[in-house]
Parts: C-alpha cells; structure tokens; sequence
C-alpha cells in the first residue's frame, strides 16, 4: 500500500470516527488507537515493529533503536484529568510511552513520553490498585512525562533530540 492510500485512509477513519461519535453518541471501539498509532509514528519518525513482537508497538532508530509503547486518548471535554489511558505493559520489555492526545475529530493536540524507569518508580511508589497494574489518568501521566509534540510547534527539541 503506498503512503498516499495510507494517509487516506486514516483521514477517512478520523472523519468517520468523529461522524460515529457524534450521531451514536459513543466512541467507535478500536479507532482511536490505530489512529494515535499512524500518528506517533508518522510525526516522531518511529518505525512500526511486527505485532508478534509485543510489549512495544514502534522503535525510534534515532535514538539507539529505543523501544516504544504507544497509547491514546481523544479529548471529548476540558475534565482530562479524570480520563484514563489504556493499561501500560509493565512486565513486558520497552523503553518509553508515548501518549498521544487527539481531539473531539480525531486529530493529534499533544504527544507526550514517560521513560520506562520514571514510570515503574510511580508505580513502585503509588498505593493505588490501578497504578500497580499501569492503569494511569491522563493527568498523572503528564505529570511523569515530558511534552514530546505539539500540534502548534511540533517536535520539542530539548525532549525529542532525533531531528539532528
């Protein structure tokens, strides 16, 4: 399949998921994540990983093949902080999470990434039930994470060193 079909593709699921949102109420299961996917790989230049692989959905050739989770999160209200992100794969082997929060159409806002090791110690730390098996609000987890993107600036320099 070439890019281009690609791209079309994802334009037309974001364009459907949004339509499905608003007439039935109710998110479309399984969209968003394929979505945030495409997205976090397209603009952090990752590369996709086989899914048998598991525990990491990405790698990022820039910076020593780093081994990358990717979650999402569309945004429908201002409340974000009572929003949950997918459960982290604690036991398996990756380096960092990305987060990726998209809008009420389906479009990327922010990116965020927690390292692997700022994660376990919260986790390690944490007594709640949820956080230990890596259940995270979308509020703890930019409290633990850096700011990677924005929709506005695009890739953050300091944090995302793999434009050189």
């Amino acid at each position: 399949m070439s890019i281009y079909a690609e791209e079309k593709l994802i334009s037309q699921a974001r364009k459907l998921a949004a339509d499905y949102r608003r007439t039935m109420g109710k998110p479309l299961p399984g969209v968003s994540n394929e979505i945030a996917l495409h997205d976090a790989i397209r603009l952090l230049e990752l590369i996709p990983v086989d899914k048998s692989v598991g525990g990491y959905d990405a790698i990022d050739p820039n910076r020593e093949d780093k081994r990358i989770q990717i979650k999402s999160r569309t945004i429908f209200d201002d409340n974000v902080g009572s929003q949950r992100i997918g459960q982290i794969k604690l036991d398996q082997e990756w380096d960092s999470v990305v987060l990726v929060l998209m809008d009420e159409e389906y479009e990327p806002f922010e990116i965020y990434e927690a390292e692997r090791d700022e994660l376990l110690e919260f986790v390690d730390k944490s007594s709640s039930s949820r956080a230990k098996r890596g259940i995270l609000s979308v509020s703890r987890f930019r409290i633990i994470s850096r700011l990677a993107w924005t929709r506005e600036d695009g890739l953050e320099p300091e944090i995302w060193d793999n434009q050189a």
